[in-house]
């Protein structure tokens, strides 16, 4: 009986010590990626000159405008039409961990719609979407989200995010393609932020920090006073080692750019 009660008594002790020992603050878990010293700056955009030195843009009725601001990223102006979407991508592929920062404010007042971000995205190598995504940007003239999350190998972050029914706010990651044994749905990557509030403001500039790591994916929102971070387990994940950054805004919105600064952990630079 004794006996019984100790093994018991450590049963329940346990998983708090497991959980103890596993759980690593969120915010120094960021930090310690952060400030890792191996990163490298690959591409640096102040955003207020030549956009096309670094950036091509999906979507025939999409416009960027150079402004001191930064990069004036603007979708077409008609809610439904894929033709409006718009995606601003680097002419630059990144290999291995990557981090991005830059300065967001969107610009529009809509409570509709994502921005969402693209974490080294290549093509799903099945004819004609080959590697290289610059080589079929023909067939995304409509930047239809299916000739994304259908044919890409890419991580996507979605924020300035609003669900349908209650205009909430949220933040979430996919990891593409959809497959015949995927469906859209499914490359959603746990957890999905839902009802976030205040986290994106219309007209307030925010500095974002995203990192991809191996086995994480963080997502660091700063501004109007407040941060927060969002992380996401991706080791259960294919893995991703190169690929193209991109931004883009669902049609209607309109967002600026600036200070973009994208950062490998290799001394090697990209190719063009």
């Amino acid at each position: 009986m004794k006996k019984l009660f100790l093994q018991l008594s450590l049963l329940a002790v346990l998983p708090f010590f497991i959980q103890g020992q596993d759980v690593e603050p969120l915010e120094e878990k960021f930090q310690v990626n952060n400030t890792d010293d191996n990163w490298v700056a690959q591409l640096e955009d102040t955003g207020t000159e030549d956009w096309q030195k670094h950036w091509f843009l999906d979507g025939e009725i999409a416009t960027v405008d150079t402004t001191e601001d930064g990069m004036h990223l603007q979708a077409g102006p008609e809610k439904g039409n894929d033709a409006h979407h718009a995606v601003l991508w680097t002419k630059k592929s990144f290999e291995g961990d990557v981090k991005i920062t830059y300065e967001y404010t969107k610009t529009d007042t809509l409570d509709q719609y994502v921005n969402i971000l693209y974490i080294q995205a290549t093509g799903i190598e099945n004819d004609p979407f080959t590697k290289d995504i610059f080589d079929w940007r023909v067939l995304r003239a409509v930047p239809k989200m299916s000739s994304y999350f259908r044919y890409m190998n890419a991580f996507h972050i979605s924020y300035a995010a609003f669900s349908k029914e209650e205009r909430r706010q949220y933040v979430r990651a996919r990891r593409y393609p959809v497959t015949a044994q995927r469906t859209f749905k499914e490359t959603m990557i746990t957890p999905s932020y839902d009802n976030e509030v205040g986290t994106i403001k219309d007209g307030v500039t925010y500095s974002i920090t995203a990192i991809k790591t191996k086995d994480h994916l963080f997502f660091k929102v700063d501004g109007d006073g407040r941060a927060k971070i969002f992380s996401w387990n991706i080791s259960h994940e294919k893995k991703i080692g190169e690929g193209r950054i991109g931004f883009r805004n669902m049609f209607a919105r309109c967002a600026l750019y600036k200070n973009v600064k994208i950062y490998t952990t290799s001394d090697l630079r990209s190719q063009d």
